[in-house]
């Protein structure tokens, strides 16, 4: 009985280290982290993570075998994204893990993190919390398009590059919370920097519109940002 499950295991092994072989290489990691975003062609992909075009396509297609991501073609274009939410709570549990495991990991983050001035932050479950009790006002300082794509419901769309023109907008009597495209992105670490100059109380949460997908909770989509 036992042998003849063997062939049953080896051919399930194989099937799941395509998603392992999918997940190796740290140009497809960064991929997937930027078309949890939003979608894109390959251009708009090459430009994003500064490879070729057709370097872009070959990882691509390691990621389509996989099942990793889908595709739609729109005219001369293909658009690329994320095939579920499975694949980007794949994506935040390898991070999580990543930091939990991984010593030298934890270094690179927390050297990143004092160099730009950024280790305090508001996690999740906290955050939540507090949007609920209307106690923050909630930015998502990424680009109109990825926010458009999907952002934390009552989030209010303001570009980083944009946020100065803005402030005369923003609430002075409670803390303003920012997130972007993650723990590995800046944007939001930017806009902490701009509005505790300008004498706002203000954090970020490290936590990315994919992340909060990945834990089951809504996104918003709009038309516009």
């Amino acid at each position: 009985m036992a042998q003849s499950a063997r062939p049953f295991k080896n051919r399930t092994y194989e099937q799941l280290a395509l998603i392992g072989k999918a997940l190796s290489s740290p140009i497809r990691l960064e991929m997937i982290d930027v078309l949890s975003q939003r979608p894109r062609t390959v251009e708009d992909l090459s430009d994003e993570i500064g490879q070729s075009i057709a370097n872009t396509s070959q990882h691509l297609q390691v990621l389509r075998s996989a099942r990793l991501i889908e595709f739609e073609r729109r005219g001369t274009y293909i658009t690329y994204r994320i095939a579920d939410r499975q694949i980007l709570a794949l994506a935040s549990l390898l991070h999580r893990v990543g930091e939990s495991r991984l010593a030298e990991l934890q270094q690179i983050t927390k050297e990143f993190l004092q160099a730009h001035g950024a280790l305090e932050k508001v996690d999740c479950d906290t955050l939540i919390k507090r949007i609920r009790r209307a106690e923050v006002t909630l930015l998502d300082v990424r680009p109109p398009e990825e926010y458009a794509a999907g952002h934390i419901p009552s989030a209010i769309s303001v570009p980083v590059e944009e946020l100065r023109r803005h402030m005369s907008k923003l609430p002075r009597d409670r803390e303003i919370v920012a997130y972007c495209r993650g723990p590995l992105c800046v944007m939001s670490i930017e806009a902490v920097k701009i509005l505790r100059k300008k004498g706002f109380q203000a954090s970020r949460c490290e936590e990315s519109i994919a992340d909060w997908a990945a834990r089951g909770l809504p996104v918003e989509i709009s038309t516009s940002a």
